[in-house]
């Protein structure tokens, strides 16, 4: 019998929750479901299953924390009748659950009580986020009492960073004290897009090269060198997908010619705004085109920005160019998915690689991810994927269903 796994992602003003059955190899999708606007009222409720389809609809309950959320959801998921695989919450065997920060764990964590405690004591590295999160835990363990919940941590995935890259030129023994350093973050986000882009440009994990670049409310960027965390620097927590939406290029540049040109409706505060995310951007690329010693296989946009705004893509490549990368601007304009199987677009084609590397085809690449055997850098796309990246580490750890099995 299939068993289903909650992959519950908290943001700071949103809850996502993503089902899947686990029968075979890879976790099957089931039901995706949302509800976003805690923080600005009224909150809007997503539910996507194979019979039901609602989006944003307005809810009358209040809400407004999201264990609310999670509870509310949670109802919805045992009460359909068109989702058989959960006639009762018991039939829920595991609960993954994205942790900003993690602190000094390096893998992924069964929660107990004590793992619980360590991780609301990190509460203040990352107190938009891991506060949320431990509320839906500690829910999770009141309302699903047979469920074995797994914490899955951001900072993780950046356990190799460098010494002298984590480290802040503070006082050593402060830094200690206060666990002030580099942590990185997305990291569940990253190792969705590692895997991915080395699947499709046919190479080994350990073998890629690229700068990634995930960018939503929350922007941060990437130097990943043969899977090893490298250089990791944030460019903050603002709310870019406004500046995204409601700025525009200036219509001056002859290489964003193609763009919507200036509109006075915009202000000019949000044309800077443009002006110094994009610019930022272009600084962190330039400075891990670097760091990789110009062997850089692709260039990786991702996020809710990375995804759907074009003219942020535009801009950046046209601001690193002098390094090789490229842009096609009709695809980059009509950038669209076959189905939702593909997560890996390309949107442009550079200058050869300087060294060429060996490939390796491997043996059976992700359904929907297509191939590349191009020695250019690449410019991409990845529709990353953090609920199926905790599902996909809960499905290859044996120890969890090792335990489920003797149940």
């Amino acid at each position: 019998m299939a068993k289903i796994i909650l992959s519950i992602n908290a943001g700071s003003s949103s809850v996502k929750i993503s089902v899947y059955s686990v029968s075979g190899s890879t976790p099957q999708a089931l039901v995706e479901t949302q509800i976003d606007g805690l923080t600005a009222p009224p909150c809007t409720f997503t539910y996507k299953s194979r019979r039901q389809q609602i989006q944003h609809q307005p809810l009358t309950e209040s809400i407004t924390a999201q264990d609310q959320a999670f509870q509310y959801m949670l109802d919805h998921l045992v009460q359909d009748d068109d989702l058989p695989e959960i006639k009762r919450r018991e039939d829920i065997k595991l609960a993954c659950h994205r942790i900003v920060h993690g602190g000094d764990f390096e893998n992924a964590q069964v929660i107990t009580s004590e793992t619980y405690h360590t991780l609301e004591a990190l509460t203040d590295l990352a107190p938009l986020h891991n506060a949320s999160a431990l509320s839906i835990v500690e829910s999770c363990i009141k309302h699903l009492p047979q469920t074995k919940n797994v914490a899955y941590f951001d900072t993780a995935f950046h356990r190799t960073l460098p010494e002298h890259i984590r480290t802040y030129p503070i006082d050593p023994v402060v830094a200690k004290k206060k666990k002030l350093r580099k942590y990185g973050f997305h990291g569940i986000s990253y190792a969705f897009i590692t895997r991915s882009v080395a699947a499709h440009l046919q190479k080994r994990e350990d073998e890629l090269n690229m700068i990634a670049l995930h960018l939503g409310s929350g922007a941060s960027a990437e130097e990943i060198l043969n899977k090893q965390s490298g250089w990791k620097a944030l460019t903050g927590t603002t709310d870019f997908s406004k500046i995204a939406q409601h700025a525009r290029p200036p219509s001056s540049s002859s290489v964003l010619s193609s763009a919507p040109s200036s509109d006075a409706t915009f202000p000019a505060s949000a044309h800077l705004a443009f002006e110094i995310f994009t610019a930022r951007i272009a600084d962190y690329v330039g400075s891990y085109f670097v760091a990789l010693d110009g062997r850089v296989d692709a260039l990786v946009f991702a996020g809710g920005i990375g995804e759907k705004s074009a003219a942020v893509r535009l801009a950046v490549v046209d601001k690193v160019r002098c390094l090789g990368f490229a842009l096609d601007p009709s695809r980059n304009e009509r950038l669209a998915r076959a189905d939702d199987s593909v997560v890996v677009v390309e949107i442009g084609a550079g200058r050869e690689r300087p060294t060429a590397t060996t490939t390796t085809t491997m043996g059976s690449a992700e359904a929907g991810l297509s191939s590349s055997s191009s020695s250019s850098m690449m410019t991409l796309v990845c529709w990353t994927d953090e609920q199926f990246e905790m599902a996909r580490g809960c499905l290859a750890d044996a120890r969890l269903w090792n335990d489920a099995a003797a149940e």
